[in-house]
């Protein structure tokens, strides 16, 4: 089937709060793939949970808007789900579309799920020998903690650093819990990681070949919290300047991860690159994903326009849990 005559739903939205950064991803890949000619249908979940078919709810209430969304998934080549957080990129989208038997771009329902969980996605790298930062795992209903060093305090569910802060004393760290836990009961408490900050984007091809791009750089002062990201005092610079072995050891890192929690698509892996080696901070299985986000950024380096990565991922699209594209 040509590109011409395929049709791709973008999803985008979400009940969390990283709704309008989605919307500008999901605006940014729609736009891109009509570029290419695929034939596109946009639709998006508001923040109460009803979905839309542009301007206009499908039906009035979230769940009959839902029954009304799945027909347009069902009817669709594949779908791009570009919801980031929970409720999204949690798998939650994944589950719907592994059930709908409707090919999906990107990570299936476990790697989302995982990838999600800044806890799980410690433990697994621990599993595989990469490094992380030590941290304490807390809940709202049992926040107390002793600390004796600087800590950072994040939601173990979110993303765009939302509710991440730097907590240097008592009065700080009761400040931070309270704003991590607007966003989830349980939180991560970790020990301040001293390195550069450089984030590793990985592709997975249509043929299966996982393959990582130039590696970016950060540059904000102190913690690369929400704010930092999108008010334009951060400054990125791709290709990162890495030594030949630092290079290799962080994009080695970065396969691992991808393979280990299962990943499809694409996938961005942050790390802190300390005196020790790399450090990983966090994994992003629906990272943003406009022109001008890191990821397309670090493909652009390799060659790959946004228009061409995009396309890419529709190709690799796949039946959740399915090696194969969807049957007939």
């Amino acid at each position: 089937m040509s590109r011409t005559t395929r049709r791709v739903v973008v999803i985008g939205g979400g009940e969390n709060a990283e709704h309008d950064v989605s919307l500008a991803t999901a605006a940014a890949i729609a736009a891109a793939l009509r570029s290419g000619g695929f034939d596109v249908e946009e639709l998006t979940i508001g923040r109460d949970g009803t979905w839309r078919r542009g301007s206009s709810a499908l039906r009035p209430r979230p769940a009959g808007s839902l029954a009304a969304a799945l027909d347009v998934v069902d009817r669709a080549d594949a779908v791009f789900p570009a919801v980031h957080g929970p409720v999204g990129e949690d798998g939650t989208l994944a589950a719907l579309c592994a059930l709908a038997h409707t090919p999906m771009v990107g990570s299936g329902l476990r790697a989302g799920a995982l990838g999600m969980d800044k806890w799980a996605t410690k433990l697994v790298a621990e599993a595989i020998g990469i490094d992380t930062a030590p941290a304490r795992l807390v809940t709202t209903d049992r926040p107390a903690i002793e600390f004796k060093i600087d800590v950072v305090v994040k939601p173990v569910s979110a993303g765009s650093s939302f509710g991440v802060a730097l907590a240097r004393d008592a009065v700080q760290l009761r400040e931070a819990l309270r704003e991590a836990a607007r966003f989830d009961h349980r939180i991560l408490v970790e020990d301040v990681v001293v390195g550069r900050e450089i984030d590793v984007a990985v592709l997975r091809e249509a043929d299966g070949r996982s393959w990582a791009a130039p590696p970016l750089e950060i540059h904000a002062d102190g913690v690369f919290d929400t704010k930092s990201k999108y008010d334009g005092s951060a400054r990125f610079s791709v290709p990162a300047d890495l030594a030949d072995a630092d290079r290799k050891s962080l994009t080695d890192a970065a396969l691992r991860m991808f393979d280990a929690l299962g990943c499809a698509g694409v996938a961005r892996i942050d790390f802190f690159l300390t005196e020790h080696g790399p450090v990983l901070n966090e994994v992003n299985t629906m990272p943003g994903m406009t022109a001008e986000s890191q990821v397309p950024r670090m493909f652009a380096a390799a060659g790959v326009s946004y228009e061409d990565l995009v396309a890419r991922l529709v190709d690799a699209a796949a039946v959740p849990g399915r090696a194969a594209n969807r049957p007939g």
